[in-house]
């Protein structure tokens, strides 16, 4: 059995928590903007590692009022 025709699954940092910021463009479960979710299955293993290495800093960019949890979240 060849092992690289067996599809593998593809990392995401989605949470199933779609909601865009309208004043970032940002999804507020997983903090891509949409078109980062939208070319997600298309990116190299390398693109997606990027975006989820920038993916901590962008919690800044929203109101933390928005994020579940609200301004507690440490």
């Amino acid at each position: 059995m060849d092992l690289s025709a067996v599809p593998r699954a593809v990392v995401t940092p989605c949470i199933k928590v779609c909601i865009v910021d309208g004043a970032t463009g940002l999804c507020l479960g997983c903090l891509r903007s949409l078109t980062e979710i939208g070319s997600w299955s298309s990116m190299t293993a390398d693109e997606r590692a990027a975006v989820m290495a920038e993916l901590p800093a962008r919690r800044d960019q929203i109101d933390p009022a928005k994020l579940e949890g609200g301004p507690q979240r440490t």
